[in-house]
């Protein structure tokens, strides 16, 4: 994947478009059943062989980083038992509280639907240039932890310049 330099302002959007799309995911969560099923397999209107316009893909794409954002933490929780404060791999208070509400609710709602769809545990990939949400990740050649607080595009590793991550959880796993 290419990646462009965002400014303060195109970050900014993604950030509110990315939280857009989470209340919409909490919306069809409430709401029940096969629409979360659906909308977090990604079986919605990002086909690639779909002729859309570029904000078209770029939704799209923010659709995905949100799908896996919350697969991700339903998994961790689910495989774990632990709260979703331990998957962030820092403190809480550094997010907007909102924000915070809005995705752990949507997080809570994703884990009933990954109960429910019995999804096979299975490790989230993350690249430089996408969208992430919230959490740490960890450099899959160094190690080296990247924090991200609010919505942001992932950068390569500053240590070793590596592209591909892995969500970094702290401590033993539950037994």
């Amino acid at each position: 994947m290419k990646t462009h330099p965002s400014s303060d302002k195109d970050l900014e959007t993604m950030g509110e478009a990315y939280r857009e799309l989470l209340e919409g995911a909490l919306r069809k969560a409430r709401q029940g059943g096969s629409s979360l099923f659906h909308w977090l397999g990604g079986h919605g209107h990002d086909d690639p062989q779909h002729d859309i316009d570029q904000k078209g893909r770029e939704v799209a794409e923010l659709e995905r980083y949100v799908r896996r954002d919350l697969a991700d933490s339903a998994r961790y929780r689910h495989e774990t038992g632990r709260d979703l404060h331990d998957w962030l791999g820092f403190d809480v208070a550094l997010i907007e509280q909102a924000f915070w509400n809005i995705f752990s609710d949507a997080a809570d709602q994703t884990l009933l639907a990954v109960h429910e769809m019995r999804l096979q545990a299975e490790v989230s990939e993350y690249h430089t240039g996408e969208m992430v949400g919230l959490g740490t990740l960890a450099c899959d050649k160094c190690n080296e932890r990247l924090h991200f607080s609010a919505v942001a595009r992932i950068p390569p590793c500053p240590r070793c310049g590596g592209t591909h991550f892995h969500r970094a959880v702290d401590g033993p796993p539950l037994a």
